[in-house]
């Protein structure tokens, strides 16, 4: 790990503005170098992709002197391996909404029917969507606001989602200090939530311990257990009117989530350098848990009926519009689509690192997790259940409470060393917390990084966790519950799906579906198929707008225990959604205001790539810009996104397009490039 040497990848974000355009760009430079007026860049011009120029009668290629490998330029850094990239995708998309989130979702969506609509969401848009967004950092080698060079109109898309992540990332760190506080609760010689403590219990408590004889109890109806009670009067000390404010933050909760974000801080100084070894931890350590808690949960009494209960499909529910909402909305916040990280991860890769194969790995990864995940904690509600007397439906808790007090509440049922399992548990949490944490927080350190290259990052860093820890006190006061059920909705939900679609339409309808196509075809060797073509260009963005407006028409009431939210809190969710998507038309003015010419002319060189887009590598740019030059007949081509298959049926035309397999002129430089160019990820 480190930075690359001489055959590595430069980084130009810390050389040139990513919105760089005529005059000023490497072509210009060079053009200066031989004493030559700089080459005329127009829209749809072929010049515009370059930053070498070609000369048409030898093809000589001239390479530019910023990506030379100058004495004191700073380098980008890689992975020091492919499966250190691997495992920080794994830990960013595997996180606690795999827990907490998913189990519950499916269980009120349907039960095992809703695998069926988060299968095909998964396939037709969080697997394609994850994908696209793993080529444009890998193939550009920026973050997720300076690969927009592709399409400077839509640069707002990076610091929409950007602001997205950012909001984020501020409360999922409050849920790592719920964790960090029970971990530490977890070493008492008896489990706190297990019994009623007169200090904050209330004249309804029962204790949840083992030794608890619930039968004697009776009715239990308005009755709360004391995991329960713990949880809303001890740890959070909950409100539920905050009409005369949030309070004052917790002093434990707040010590917790000071520790969570130092950890964060820590893994963040150094850059992938140090958050690729902390993945190994995050992304493996929760899965041993996870088999530990399944292998005792299935051995319980009512293990076998909670596990039916979340398996068994509720055939009638698939066909709602709530059920595929559901299954969206789950599919993003769990993968991170739209956010940003995902490109920030692949852009430390090597330019011919096999990303697809990562892409089907992690997706992979992410449902089975969730479904482990259901597994477990139902086996575990129902052994609760049957311990109770109560049915299924009344044990499981939605949200945190579902982590905080359904699986405290069972474990507390454990008539052997529950301490060690609630240890295991909570410290699981924390894990998969930190890897998703560290993955969002680094992709707003890129950002800033990436647009002042002078800073140094553990500076950047440190700032960035310090303002993050401060704005997090906000969900620790006893109100701070009420602010992260708004903050979620409106700051990370819906608008996710205007960033992506914007995103999605700026690639396969500005930039180009064929454009981009050819340059997977150049990165990997091969070309895609009518899968991909189908999802990336009509798919998904046809998709996710029609959800984006059922979102809207269905905007729900937030409502806690018949306390409707005062319109005052609503009122800043909307500004904060208002905040991260007014981004797009605000940084599309000024692309087209940097502009020169007519108004016409700006905006055709608002949606034309920069000189900075495209490989960075001055060798593999120079083969890129060569292989551009190729014919393009077969591309041309009205029917070009038809399967091969099926040209041949019909005799449409007789290319030889073959999906999957790329053209000789492809492998021929592919093999040419060789593994010089492939960088650490390909050794």
């Amino acid at each position: 790990m480190g930075k690359k040497d001489g055959s590595g990848i430069p980084n130009a974000a810390f050389v040139l503005d990513d919105d760089d355009i005529s005059g000023k760009g490497p072509a210009a430079a060079l053009a200066v170098q031989q004493n030559k007026q700089p080459p005329a860049i127009t829209a749809g011009s072929p010049d515009v992709f370059s930053s070498a120029e070609v000369s048409p009668r030898n093809s000589t290629i001239h390479s530019s002197p910023f990506q030379q490998n100058d004495e004191g330029q700073q380098q980008r850094d890689t992975w020091g391996n492919p499966v250190e990239f691997l495992m920080s995708c794994i830990s960013l998309s595997v996180g606690l909404g795999n827990i907490w989130r998913f189990p519950f979702t499916a269980y009120e969506n349907g039960g095992g029917a809703f695998l069926i609509p988060y299968l095909v969401v998964l396939l037709l848009i969080g697997k394609p969507l994850y994908f696209l967004e793993m080529i444009l950092g890998q193939f550009s080698s920026y973050g997720s606001v300076k690969v927009w060079a592709v399409v400077p109109l839509a640069k707002g898309v990076g610091y929409g989602g950007a602001l997205a992540t950012w909001f984020v990332v501020t409360y999922y760190c409050c849920l790592m200090a719920l964790t960090v506080f029970y971990f530490f609760s977890s070493f008492q010689s008896v489990l706190p939530w297990t019994v009623c403590d007169p200090a904050w219990a209330t004249s309804t408590c029962y204790n949840s311990s083992a030794a608890s004889n619930l039968t004697g109890i009776g009715n239990l109806t308005g009755r709360t257990s004391s995991a329960e009670e713990f949880f809303n009067y001890n740890v959070l000390q909950k409100i539920v009117n905050i009409d005369d404010g949030v309070g004052i933050p917790e002093w434990r909760l707040t010590l917790c989530l000071l520790f969570s974000w130092i950890i964060i801080a820590l893994i963040l100084m150094k850059g992938v350098a140090s958050s690729g070894k902390a993945a190994y931890f995050t992304a493996i350590f929760p899965y041993a848990v996870l088999l530990t808690l399944l292998v005792r949960g299935v051995t319980l009494d009512g293990a076998v009926d909670g596990i039916l209960f979340f398996i068994t499909p509720q055939w009638d529910k698939i066909l709602t519009p709530q059920v595929w909402y559901a299954a969206v909305t789950q599919c993003f916040f769990s993968l991170s689509v739209g956010f940003g990280p995902i490109i920030m991860n692949a852009s430390y890769n090597g330019f011919r690192h096999r990303i697809y194969r990562d892409a089907t790995i992690v997706s992979f990864m992410d449902t089975f997790t969730s479904l482990l995940a259901g597994v477990t904690i139902f086996s575990i509600l129902g052994n609760l259940a049957h311990e109770s007397g109560k049915s299924i439906e009344t044990v499981v808790q939605g949200g945190t409470g579902l982590a905080f007090i359904s699986y405290p509440e069972a474990i507390s049922k454990f008539d052997v060393v529950p301490q060690l399992f609630a240890v295991l548990f909570f410290l699981m949490l924390f894990t998969l917390g930190v890897g998703s944490a560290v993955s969002l927080c680094g992709c707003i350190i890129t950002i800033i990084c990436d647009a002042f290259p002078n800073w140094k990052r553990w500076m950047v860093t440190l700032v960035i966790c310090s303002a993050g820890f401060l704005l997090g006190l906000v969900y620790v006061t006893p109100g701070g519950q009420h602010v992260l059920d708004v903050v979620d909705f409106f700051g990370g939900g819906f608008i996710i799906f205007v960033i992506a679609v914007v995103e999605i339409t700026a690639i396969c309808w500005i930039y180009g579906l064929k454009s981009f196509l050819r340059d997977v075809e150049f990165m990997l060797g091969i070309r895609l198929g009518i899968y991909w073509k189908f999802t990336w260009g009509f798919f998904i963005p046809f998709s996710l707008m029609g959800i984006f407006i059922y979102s809207l028409a269905n905007f729900r009431t937030f409502v806690t225990d018949g306390y409707v939210y005062p319109a005052s809190l609503t009122g800043s969710g909307w500004v904060l959604a208002a905040l991260a998507l007014i981004q797009v038309p605000i940084w599309a003015g000024i692309a087209i205001y940097k502009r020169k010419g007519s108004l016409l002319d700006r905006l055709k060189a608002s949606v034309t790539p920069t000189e900075n887009w495209g490989p960075q590598d001055p060798k593999i740019r120079s083969q890129w810009i060569l292989f551009k030059q190729e014919d393009y007949s077969e591309h041309q081509s009205w029917a070009w996104w038809i399967p091969k298959c099926v040209k041949k049926i019909v005799k449409i035309d007789g290319h030889s397009f073959q999906s999957g397999r790329p053209s000789p002129s492809t492998a021929a430089i592919v093999d040419m490039d060789g593994q010089t160019s492939m960088g650490n990820n390909n050794k």
